[in-house]
């Protein structure tokens, strides 16, 4: 039994934000069941290429999508617009990631619901929130990597601001984000019988993510910068570094990797130069610090160097794409899975969390409405009780 069984969330949802969020409770066992615009063929992102698994489905929109169940309605009409209100009446939460201006208009906030199931859950994932000006902009993942800082602070000191590599990154940590706030609010719900709203918005998101960075701005008036080699801000040896074939990156975040590096690299009169003897000399002679590692990795391979810091200090080759899902190290830790599409058998990333040690099953959403018969009779009132 997943940990999530007997939880019911309606989902009116397209692209990334929110699909990344349900998908992650589908797998945990949630009952998801995905509201698609009868209107327009469904969640957009259906129709995502290049890579088709025939004229409504892609491997882009089975990437979020796992383990749901696809229920088309015309939202524009008042025959669907009821029959979401009752599906949402048999539910435990309800998520969107429509414009921060719409719930309130379509009725899917808790002001609109609450007389139908005062239980219920209302969870808001927009690009700049419900209730300031700018609830009715759209925004997208990169927008908030610009606005945030994060891609200010990305990329080398002397390059123009860069996003993150990650296609969805801000999408993804908002999604997770309103995975937590919708679980959190479904226990209080259960407990006291009463439900809530629970809003997350993209830009709110992307600026948590600046951390510590953020902390010293407010507190100290600190502006931090992109940092060569992403080097740490305030830790050195905490880089990239060239082997004679690639890249590796070391983090010796201690004294104790410090001296692990001296030993491997056979410089034990580091330990003693007055340049590097602490950790903020280190940081102030990164430079000339780096020069000198460099001379000594750059002569031998990335797997030389593995070998022999492996399992001894932090480190880890820089691996393209190819080489990071190719990886073995992945298969014997069952993070590639396949799973059975109609149209083919799909290897697909497993869900990062395990129970008790084990993956959690997967399975592809469901074809475009093809759940129709099993959940809207329930409308009419002919079928499934949560």
């Amino acid at each position: 039994m997943k940990p999530l069984q007997g939880v019911r969330i309606v989902s009116v949802e397209q692209f990334g934000a929110a699909p990344y969020a349900t998908m992650l409770l589908a797998d945990l066992g949630a009952e998801v069941i995905k509201i698609e615009n009868a209107a327009i063929g469904g969640d957009p992102s259906r129709k995502t290429g290049p890579f088709m698994l025939g004229p409504n489905d892609s491997e882009y929109f089975q990437a979020f999508n796992f383990n749901k169940k696809s229920v088309s309605i015309d939202l524009r009409s008042e025959e669907g617009k009821a029959s979401l209100r009752d599906l949402i009446a048999s539910a435990d939460a309800v998520i969107n990631n429509l414009r921060g201006d719409l719930p309130a208009k379509m009725g899917l906030d808790y002001k609109s619901l609450a007389a139908i199931k005062p239980s219920i859950v209302c969870v808001h994932l927009s690009a700049y929130g419900r209730n300031n000006e700018r609830s009715a902009w759209p925004g997208y993942d990169y927008l908030m990597q610009a606005e945030s800082g994060l891609m200010h602070l990305t990329g080398e000191p002397n390059g123009p601001p860069s996003r993150l590599g990650a296609p969805s990154i801000i999408d993804q940590t908002t999604g997770l984000t309103a995975a937590v706030g919708l679980l959190s609010a479904i226990i209080q719900a259960r407990s006291s019988g009463k439900g809530c709203d629970v809003d997350i918005c993209l830009l709110d998101v992307a600026l948590h993510q600046l951390g510590y960075v953020a902390t010293w701005y407010l507190n100290e008036g600190h502006a931090s910068s992109r940092q060569p080699r992403s080097a740490h801000y305030s830790v050195a040896p905490v880089q990239t570094f060239p082997a004679s074939d690639g890249w590796l990156f070391i983090m010796c975040m201690t004294d104790k990797f410090w001296a692990a590096l001296l030993e491997a690299i056979e410089k034990p009169e580091l330990a003693k130069d007055p340049r590097f003897g602490t950790q903020a000399l280190r940081q102030a002679n990164r430079d000339a610090l780096t020069d000198i590692v460099d001379g000594v990795l750059s002569k031998k391979s990335t797997s030389h160097w593995l070998g022999k810091l492996n399992g001894v200090l932090p480190i880890a080759p820089v691996l393209d794409l190819a080489q990071a899902l190719d990886n073995p190290f992945l298969q014997q830790t069952d993070m590639i899975r396949e799973v059975d599409h109609p149209v083919k058998r799909l290897r697909v990333l497993a869900n990062p969390i395990k129970v008790n040690g084990q993956r959690l099953d997967q399975s592809p959403c469901s074809q475009f409405g093809a759940d129709n018969d099993t959940y809207l009779p329930a409308v009419a009132g002919r079928a499934v009780t949560p």
